[in-house]
């Protein structure tokens, strides 16, 4: 089996003792190296199946590894090594070990959806007016962070924390009543009762005296943590994984466990992983390029197995319309010449940018599968803002009232709703209807005095917006500014891509009224319609996706789209250049045979449309000639990256120039720009 590795997986796969960090590029081989380290552990070196433990992340990672690496043993071990994902370990441990915490072993997990059921009853017992979804985000956030409901309620300072601390509190109180643990616990629990009894952690420890862990880069402290404990006895640990393709800081993910691993884990042995066996030397030459450019990162350079091969393309277009068209165009000679459509694809960094590909693949015939996503007109902001307009169109579609009434939140809850719908029955009218020509008085008679006045509220913004209905880009102003649905979705955790989503609509709404002076709302709805419900033939289509959904997939051919600024990279406050960075180098090693590269001049955004620019990253990966980025590259500061300055505070860099030895950097503190040298400034 050691035959058919290479030299460097080899050294890895034989590395016995210690701590081993396999850093593996893409397309290198990680898994077999991996699998066949075990094997070798089981079959060669003869330690104990039971004495092993690998942990992933995925149940489908942790069952192909397991096949593998039987397969791999000559002789079959009398007992199965235990390979599984950190959740999983975490409850087998509490089956176990729960009682130390004086609970039963005999709780149930509860799942997102439940979590959220909990959350929305405990808001409405303690009269709070959250969104839920921000509320399970900080919870999970408390708990990774190992905090105690007294700890986060003691550190609450905004109103908004505040309230979630108490929902906080409140939430583990009945968890704990009921003998409940949610995902999150899995883990936290696990990890408080290591460190709670010393002897439990050494007889852990010792049982399973050889650790591997599948794509480290992607751990959050509280994993790193919980290895810490599991090795204390041994120091016999084996990470793989790339710091190039560490794309989840925002979920948690901490890039310094990876970067970090030989501080945390003495006389740790670095094998790098270079010979990547899926993408030709022409597309890793762009991908090396460009992830050169990053800082924190250990550093390795992809060389192909398989050869030169063509040399990565760019496609320049003068919009997203023509892009799609450009993009479906090639894709349909790529199939008229028999390649596979499920070895094409094409991928982008913001969900909104689908909704033009979905238009344009539609036109061309194209049928496309979405992978990890949902198709833009079924998003629930967009299916709202298309229920508003449809109410608007036709105030006799209760089908459309009813979804959009209590959104956003009125106070109209499923006991009201019911209500409404039984007394629009008894008049025998449609619900609009109805609740129009109801008084407020009559209302309150089955409704509280808030649920009546915010249905009085909600009639009277659709029978405005039905009074623009032959005005549409007057309609579209108002609707964004009386429905509140920007506002509503914004506040969310992914509140960013769902704004993004619906000033993608507003712009095509209002470039069709620009190129269709005649439309009308209803012919509009009625285009919208056909184009959401087109029949797709999943088994053998084109795939587009987000570049996060991609993470582990490869395509002979692939087309990575929006390649702007503001767009990929996305440009904000919070943005980490550098994990945007990541995220291309992870888009352009996706590639196996063929790599396009496309950016437009002009694209809707945030509902207008406007001139881009082309990303730097074009200029990064050497495809173009962009001179603003050759200084920059040598300097320990880039532009886009969030500084601190003692006096001025946080601030983001907008321009890098020499200054003898060092650099000059022209800073945007909140609107306050200064030129500070570089030695006055840390990164953050």
């Amino acid at each position: 089996m050691l035959n058919e590795l290479n030299k460097a997986q080899r050294e890895a796969a034989t590395h016995i003792d210690g701590p081993l960090l396999i850093l593996a590029g893409a397309g290198s081989g990680k898994t077999k190296t991996l699998t066949t380290r075990l094997a070798y552990l089981i079959g060669e070196v003869g330690i104990d199946p039971l004495n092993t433990l690998t942990l992933t992340f995925t149940n489908k990672a942790a069952g192909e590894m397991r096949s593998r690496a039987l397969k791999l043993i000559e002789h079959s071990p009398g007992s199965m090594p235990l390979l599984c994902t950190f959740h999983k370990f975490g409850l087998l441990f509490l089956k176990f070990n729960i009682s130390r915490l004086n609970r039963k072993n005999t709780f149930n997990i509860i799942d997102s959806d439940d979590q959220k059921r909990m959350v929305k009853a405990i808001c409405k017992d303690l009269n709070i007016d959250l969104q839920i979804s921000f509320l399970t985000n900080e919870i999970s956030k408390y708990k990774n962070a190992l905090l105690e409901p007294s700890e986060v309620e003691e550190r609450a300072e905004i109103a908004d924390y505040k309230k979630a601390a108490k929902v906080f509190a409140e939430y583990q109180k009945r968890l704990l009543e009921n003998n409940l643990v949610d995902f999150d616990d899995l883990l936290a629990l696990t990890y408080k009762i290591l460190l709670e009894n010393d002897d439990l952690r050494k007889e852990t420890s010792q049982r399973y005296q050889y650790i591997m862990v599948d794509e480290y880069q992607d751990t959050n402290e509280l994993q790193y943590q919980l290895l810490k404990l599991l090795t204390s006895e041994h120091n016999n640990i084996c990470v793989v994984g790339d710091d190039d393709q560490s794309i989840y800081g925002w979920r948690g993910a901490n890039i310094r466990n990876i970067l970090e691993f030989h501080k945390h884990f003495e006389g740790a042995k670095v094998v790098k992983l270079e010979i990547n066996y899926r993408s030709t030397q022409q597309i890793l030459n762009v991908a090396n390029a460009l992830i050169d450019h990053n800082r924190k990162r250990l550093g390795k350079k992809l060389i192909s197995h398989i050869g030169d091969g063509e040399e990565v393309k760019l496609l320049h277009s003068i919009d997203e319309v023509y892009e799609a068209k450009a993009v479906a165009s090639e894709i349909k000679e790529l199939l008229k010449r028999g390649v596979k459509a499920s070895e094409i694809a094409v991928l982008y960094r913001i969900n909104a940018l689908s909704r033009s590909l979905e238009e344009g693949f539609s036109k061309a015939g194209l049928s496309y599968k979405m992978i990890g996503g949902i198709r833009f007109y079924e998003r629930a902001e967009i299916k709202d803002i298309i229920s508003y307009l449809r109410l608007i169109s036709n105030s006799d579609d209760d089908f459309s009232l009813l979804r959009v009434i209590n959104k956003p939140k009125r106070g109209i809850g499923a006991s009201s709703l019911e209500k409404i719908k039984d007394f629009a029955e008894s008049r025998g009218v449609p619900i609009f209807t109805a609740l129009d020509e109801a008084s407020e008085n009559e209302l309150r008679s089955f409704l509280s005095k808030k649920a009546s006045k915010s249905v009085k509220e909600f009639v009277e913004i659709i029978k405005l917006l039905q009074d623009e209905k032959e005005n549409l880009g007057n309609l579209i102003n108002l609707f964004d500014e009386h429905t509140g649905l920007r506002e509503y979705y914004g506040a969310m955790v992914d509140g960013f891509d769902r704004v993004l989503n619906i000033d993608e609509f507003y712009g095509y709404f209002r470039d069709a009224i620009i190129k269709d002076e005649e439309l009308t709302l209803e012919r509009f709805l009625a285009d919208i319609t056909l184009e959401s419900d087109q029949d797709q033939v999943e088994s053998d289509a084109v795939n587009i996706m987000s570049v996060h959904a991609s993470k582990g997939l490869e395509f002979e051919y692939l087309y990575v789209i929006g390649l702007e600024e503001e767009f990929f990279p996305i440009v904000s406050e919070t943005t980490d250049i550098e994990e945007e960075r990541r995220l291309a180098y992870v888009a352009f090693t996706r590639a196996k045979k063929r790599l396009t590269l496309c950016y437009i001049d002009s694209r809707f955004y945030r509902g207008q449309r406007k001139h881009v620019k082309k990303s730097r990253f074009l200029g990064e990966a050497g495809l173009i000639k962009n001179e603003s980025l050759k200084v920059s590259k040598s300097a320990s500061f880039k532009r886009g990256d969030l500084v601190k300055h003692k006096i001025f505070g946080i601030g983001r860099v907008q321009e890098v120039a020499k200054s003898g030895k060092d650099y000059k950097l022209k800073i945007n503190f909140g609107g306050n720009k200064k030129e500070i040298l570089s030695t006055f400034v840390e990164a953050i």
